[in-house]
């Protein structure tokens, strides 16, 4: 039908393109009579042409065709395919394919025709555009929109359940009946699915069970409609059956036998049962129970679906001098299975347990736990509270002892004797700790009198009641002030009280002053707080700018107890308004408590001690260097050295040492000095009946050896160096504070004996008690 609107359109083409051009050739000439151009029109045919032509190029597409009557006329064509795949006769306006079309890469074309003067490629006629369309033939096959489908269905499905549905997609005009149509067939598997004409695929049968295969894979064909080219594609699906809890579980043996020791912990693993079920975990919905035996009470068997496994745990501890075996039968069901796919075979499984307890060697075992005791506050009686108990469980039946671990809070209020007895080495104080929390440990004696490794623990509650021991004290929240204009009635602050023992029971704090004899009063407010008010009015800061209140409080306990508390109140200048203005500031007072002052004093003891004891060590230090040092020299070096000299020799080179028989040739000769004047200083010889001769001399020199062997305080040796002028190689001028001596001097020399024992030897040689003069 097609085709022949083609050609229909091709044979009136002539007919009206002749009709147009002589209604144009009229109007040229109407026109050319009165001077005026008229618009001249295209004329071409309809242009369509088929794909995939199989005759040989160029293909005719149509004829495009102007009114305009010119022998220079030129026509061409432009657009994006213009003058590559199509061309047109530029005399005829012929056009003309150069490649064959394929509709399924473009299906239409646009191009624009011109019609130009060759001479000098001016438009005759404005440009215009057509479309060029192209036919469709069915030459595609359908493809798959993928190689591979996936689906999934329940096993035991009925039959026509949907599974998946796979696509086909053909290239050609969908347009054009029967050119796109696809139709489907499974050419693999098609005992188990099917397909219908819109891709989805069902079952066929509804015995499809996973347990026996869990996947299938098959082949569907999709191909054009029956009486066409008959191409055809194929995809594979791969269809999963998912698994439904169709099987019930089955013990893999007849009998389990486990063994255990008696202090395995409760809900510890006794063992495992093992149960076969081929359906997937999540649909593993295992019960076991307990069907012949009394022990249900004792054990619990909990299912793991992932290992199929019942794990058997005790539900209290077990005991081998009590039951040394035990032997039930256990039943695995699965109340879910859907019975609709029952197969074949019994809905439970039965098999016997054995368990076998093993005795071990167990810790003490107390009699409760935890303990609890309770004890009145400072009551100096009570010392015992009571006792805890243990008994060794196994069958030696040891002697146990018992001992304290720990206790909360630290230190040492509460004992445990070795036989258990709870007690107080001191009374409690419950505003210290209200409670006391000890660990109390249990050891077996062995039968040589140690200890046993094996041990068990009990907690002790003591709980300290309360006794009404401390009065309550005044809580000041805020400082107290007061105008000095104040008119009577004016509350000035809220107080309340604090006690550190319970509150009593019986009624809320009392409160009332102490005097009447103030201009406040005390007003309760029946709320364990009170209002201190203006009495009488009109204060006088110069009389007084604070006003020290007394406040008794008592607290209503059993015996009652009460405080007096001073409550300071600052007498202030105000505005009119009652805003205060200035407040004289109130010395604070700093209280040290009686401990503090002990500690301090502590403290200060301390820090005394400490730089005593390191001034100590020090002294000796310095007095054992000293020792040290005199035992280093030499012996000959512990003596008393007198030099004299005539002349000074080398000057400070000069280090030669003396003769000592230099001192004794003066006693031998019995020569004494001319009397003239010395430039030497005399030497006083101290008091004494002293003989004349070497020996005097040698026994003063050891004498004065043993004094400074012994005394500690006294230079090792003295050296008496005398000087008349000093020697040529030195650059300083005489330093010898003996030079104008002589021996009609009148210094003094008796403020010696007041240096102490360091100048004993000189304050005895200068002493002015003695007569008679020694010359050397």
């Amino acid at each position: 039908m097609n085709h022949l609107i083609l050609l229909f359109s091709l044979f009136l083409a002539p007919a009206f393109a002749d009709k147009e051009s002589q209604k144009t050739n009229q109007n040229f000439f109407s026109n050319d009579a009165i001077h005026k151009r008229l618009k001249r029109d295209w004329i071409w045919n309809q242009m369509h042409i088929e794909e995939e032509i199989n005759a040989s190029l160029p293909h005719h597409v149509g004829k495009i065709t102007s009114s305009v009557r010119n022998e220079n006329a030129k026509y061409i064509i432009e657009g994006e395919y213009a003058n590559t795949i199509f061309k047109v006769e530029e005399t005829s306006g012929d056009v003309y394919a150069f490649e064959r079309l394929d509709r399924e890469k473009k299906a239409e074309y646009e191009l624009t025709a011109l019609i130009i003067d060759r001479r000098n490629n001016q438009s005759l006629e404005p440009p215009s555009k057509f479309i060029i369309k192209v036919y469709d033939i069915n030459d595609n096959a359908p493809v798959f929109v993928h190689k591979v489908f996936n689906g999934s269905v329940p096993e035991m499905s009925p039959v026509g359940t949907s599974v998946t549905k796979v696509t086909a997609v053909d290239a050609d005009d969908p347009t054009v009946k029967g050119h796109a149509t696809v139709m489907y067939q499974v050419i693999k598997g098609d005992e188990y699915f099917t397909v219908d004409d819109s891709g989805v695929i069902s079952t066929t049968r509804s015995d499809l069970d996973r347990e026996s295969q869990s996947k299938y894979e098959i082949i569907v064909q999709a191909k054009d409609v029956p009486g066409s080219s008959g191409d055809s594609s194929t995809a594979t699906v791969i269809i999963t059956l998912t698994d439904i809890n169709d099987n019930f579980p089955v013990f893999k043996h007849s009998s389990f036998h486990f063994k255990v020791p008696e202090n395995i912990s409760v809900g510890g693993e006794v063992g495992r049962v093992k149960v076969e079920d081929i359906d997937e975990p999540q649909h593993r919905n295992t019960k076991f129970s307990f069907v012949r035996g009394d022990y249900r009470d004792t054990f619990e068997i909990v299912a793991n679906p992932f290992t199929n496994e019942g794990i058997i745990r005790p539900k209290k501890p077990l005991d081998f001098e009590k039951v040394a075996e035990y032997r039930f039968d256990i039943e695995a069901t699965d109340p879910t299975v859907d019975l609709r796919y029952f197969k074949s075979g019994g809905s439970r499984s039965i098999s016997t347990v054995t368990i076998e307890v093993t005795d071990v060697d167990e810790p003490p075992v107390f009699t409760k736990l935890p303990y609890e005791f309770k004890v009145r506050e400072n009551d100096p009686e009570i010392r015992t509270l009571g006792s805890v108990w243990a008994h060794d469980p196994d069958a030696a039946k040891r002697k146990i002892r018992f001992s304290r671990l720990k206790t909360s809070p630290n230190g040492d209020y509460i004992r445990v004797s070795d036989t258990g007895i709870i007690q107080l080495p001191k009374p409690l104080d419950r505003e210290f700790s209200s409670s006391y929390n000890i660990t109390v440990a249990a050891r077996e004696i062995l039968e040589d009198g140690r200890p046993s490794d094996r041990e068990s623990h009990a907690q002790v509650h003591v709980i300290v009641t309360d006794e009404n021991d401390n009065a309550p004290e005044l809580v000041s929240p805020e400082e107290a002030r007061v105008c000095e204009n104040a008119a009577p009635g004016k509350v000035i602050i809220r107080i309340s009280a604090t006690d550190k023992d319970e509150i009593s029971p019986r009624g809320f704090f009392k409160y009332s002053l102490a005097t009447e004899d103030s201009n406040f009063s005390l007003a309760e407010n029946y709320d364990n707080t009170a209002n201190i008010t203006v009495k009488y009015g009109q204060f006088n800061r110069e009389l007084a700018k604070f006003h020290f209140l007394p406040v008794i409080i008592s607290d209503n306990g059993d015996p009652e107890l009460s405080s007096t508390n001073t409550l300071v109140i600052s007498v202030c200048k105000c505005n009119e308004k009652g805003d205060f203005t200035f407040c004289e500031e109130r010395a604070k007072q700093v209280g040290v408590s009686i401990q503090a002052l002990v500690a301090i004093f502590v403290c200060i003891f301390t820090i005394i001690v400490f730089f005593a004891v390191i001034a100590l060590l020090i002294l000796l230090r310095k007095r054992h260097k000293k020792d040290l040092s005199s035992l280093g020299r030499n012996v000959a070096e512990i003596h008393e050295q007198l030099v004299t000299y005539d002349e000074e020799g080398g000057g400070e080179m000069d280090t030669t040492s003396y003769d000592v028989s230099v001192l004794n040739s003066v006693r031998k000769n019995g020569i004494k000095p001319e009397a003239v004047p010395s430039t030497y200083a005399q030497v006083q010889k101290p008091p004494g009946n002293i003989t004349s001769g070497a020996g005097e001399m040698e026994m003063m020199i050891e004498v004065k050896k043993d004094e400074a062997d012994n005394d500690r305080d006294l230079l090792p040796y003295d050296t008496l160096h005398i000087y008349g002028y000093e020697g040529a190689e030195s650059i300083a001028e005489s330093l010898s504070s003996l030079e104008s001596g002589s021996s009609d001097s009148d210094i003094d020399y008796d403020f010696l004996n007041d240096w102490g024992p360091r100048f004993k030897m000189l304050a005895e040689l200068y002493g002015s008690e003695s007569n008679e003069d020694f010359t050397y």
